[in-house]
């Protein structure tokens, strides 16, 4: 039988849900990632976005997070970033700056489905913030 946890033990912080790998050639990308880790990526989205299922992403403990790899807009460098889940997105982006990051944008909602926003931190790090809708 398990031991109770305390509350304090049970407390966590927001989890890392998705990481995304953006660059000039999505497809490349896709390839590349989809040889070096054996992911399967699955383009079949209107924004033809290769996303890798978290379900297929697994260690032996059951570990793992899904992600995405896509192509970025005409003349982006691009980036390698996660998602944390949030319970809201503008909330998180206002803490951000009030902390010193700076917002690249939203909350935006993205295909129906969820809610999306990005800033970088206070040294440039680009990570996202995400609130699926139900």
């Amino acid at each position: 039988m398990q031991p109770e946890l305390t509350e304090e033990e049970t407390s966590m912080g927001q989890p890392v849900v998705h990481f995304e790998v953006i660059g000039k050639d999505g497809e490349k990308l896709r390839d590349y990632y989809s040889e070096l880790f054996g992911w399967e990526i699955d383009t079949d989205n209107t924004m033809n976005y290769g996303t890798i299922a978290r379900e297929k992403n697994l260690n032996d403990e059951g570990a793992g997070i899904g992600g995405g790899i896509a192509g970025g807009p005409e003349g982006y460098e691009g980036h390698v970033t996660f998602y944390v889940q949030v319970p809201d997105v503008e909330e998180a982006l206002s803490t951000a700056e009030r902390l010193g990051g700076a917002r690249i944008f939203g909350p935006e909602t993205i295909m129906d489905s969820m809610i999306l926003g990005q800033f970088t931190d206070p040294e440039g790090h680009v990570i996202g913030l995400i609130t699926t809708l139900d």
